[in-house]
């Protein structure tokens, strides 16, 4: 038995609401359960000095966990000056994942930064970053569409993100705190709404697992992925 109570392969609740942040030109407020996060995107027309001039676009992502998202205060990286080393890869990923779904070219030297800050948090947080990043970024590319900024439609395809795990010998989906902290094994999968892969992180944290066990992984994970899909399109639709 999970310690939440849900099955196997259920997932927590997910509710995005998009339009939060009225200044952003793309946001949302993202809930994996009690994991919760905003997303806003911004558009910029200053590119990294590597890329003026040849004609591309770019997207990047920042991540960051309030201070009292956790159940001690966690201090602001920046008073000690400097990120933490998953801070910097979680944003990161964030980036290449919504990089994976984007045509560059078509952006036409506009930079879109996606800032994901945690406001509360129950494990999962990169994967709902990952998830409702994408939201923020839809409805920032439409918003320069509709200004004619750019005239075709930048994004490829969806994206999203689910945690799976090896728990108590058994594969489960979308794993909360509890779960992950005291998991077998740990996984994270980010694909596209072809059920394309675009990366997998998975880390045995006290045993390895086996092939069998990693496709079990790989079955939730899509099933959890499709659901992800469908609640992003049925919020871009309102």
């Amino acid at each position: 038995m999970r310690p939440s109570g849900r099955q196997n392969n259920e997932m927590r609740k997910i509710n995005i609401e998009r339009n939060i942040a009225p200044q952003a030109e793309g946001s949302c407020l993202i809930n994996f359960g009690n994991t919760k996060l905003i997303c806003t995107a911004t558009i910029e027309t200053n590119l990294p000095a590597w890329l003026r001039g040849k004609g591309s676009g770019w997207v990047t992502a920042e991540y960051g966990m309030l201070p009292r998202s956790t159940t001690q205060r966690m201090r602001r990286e920046a008073s000690a000056g400097r990120q933490s080393g998953r801070t910097q890869e979680i944003q990161r990923l964030i980036g290449r994942s919504l990089r994976a779904i984007t045509d560059l070219k078509i952006l036409n030297e506009v930079q879109i930064i996606l800032d994901c800050d945690v406001i509360q948090a129950d494990g999962g947080t990169r994967t709902a970053a990952i998830t409702g990043a994408f939201i923020a970024l839809k409805d920032a590319t439409n918003w320069l569409m509709e200004r004619e900024i750019i005239t075709q439609n930048p994004i490829l395809d969806n994206v999203a993100a689910i945690s799976c795990g090896i728990y108590n010998s058994e594969a489960i989906l979308d794993l909360d705190y509890l779960e992950d902290s005291e998991a077998e094994t740990d996984a994270n999968f980010i694909m596209s709404g072809a059920g394309k892969i675009i990366e997998i992180q998975g880390t045995a944290e006290k045993k390895p697992f086996s092939r069998d066990e990693f496709n079990q992984l790989m079955n939730l994970a899509e099933e959890g992925i499709n659901k992800l899909i469908r609640l992003q399109n049925e919020a871009l639709a309102k």
